[in-house]
């Protein structure tokens, strides 16, 4: 994994000692609410066996995203391959950090990476349809909307009845994208470490 940078964030491959902030954004119960529907119960949500990515610093594909200027966590992102050609990109930040422009900031790095040094063909991601804000950030770093799923859950959370959203990018339209508007990310730099 590399480090990346870009005019606000800066997303490093997490650590062990980024799971406290981890733990307390999964406990915001508005960043959780369409995940599951408000914060997480670390008492009976094992992090290996939920049904979301719930990162303690060890995972692979999961950056950190920290501010350029104080260092401040921010939240994290990940580019999670599904297969060699195929990523899955996800993020969750604090929500001090929303409507900054930081998630479009971060994603489209990681969509730059992906696509430039990564090796990945098509990037997907999803979301529930009411998840308006995630959604914004898919169509900003240029997702298209591919397809809405719908799937019975044992313990439904409010909004899951309008179904999952599947956005998608492929390399070609990415780089079309590139080509026309320039860099995406705003000058992504990339550090080896």
């Amino acid at each position: 994994m590399v480090q990346l940078q870009t005019a606000n964030l800066n997303l490093a491959p997490c650590r062990l000692c980024d799971a406290a902030d981890f733990i307390a954004l999964e406990r915001d119960p508005e960043v959780m609410r369409f995940l599951n529907g408000g914060a997480v119960d670390h008492e009976k949500i094992d992090p290996e066996q939920a049904p979301f990515l719930m990162p303690r610093g060890t995972e692979p594909y999961v950056w950190t995203a920290r501010g350029t200027v104080d260092g401040a966590f921010v939240g994290w992102f990940c580019l999670f391959p599904e297969t060699d050609m195929i990523a899955e990109i996800g993020y969750r930040l604090r929500r001090a950090c929303w409507g900054q422009g930081l998630a479009p900031e971060g994603a489209s790095a990681l969509v730059t990476w992906g696509f430039t040094s990564g090796g990945y063909e098509r990037i997907v991601a999803t979301t529930m349809a009411v998840n308006h804000g995630s959604r914004r950030v898919m169509e900003k770093i240029g997702m298209k909307h591919t397809r809405t799923e719908f799937a019975a859950f044992p313990d439904p959370i409010p909004g899951s009845e309008h179904g999952d959203v599947w956005y998608e990018l492929t390399r070609g339209e990415f780089l079309e994208r590139y080509v026309t508007y320039g860099c995406s990310a705003g000058c992504i730099s990339f550090r080896r470490i």
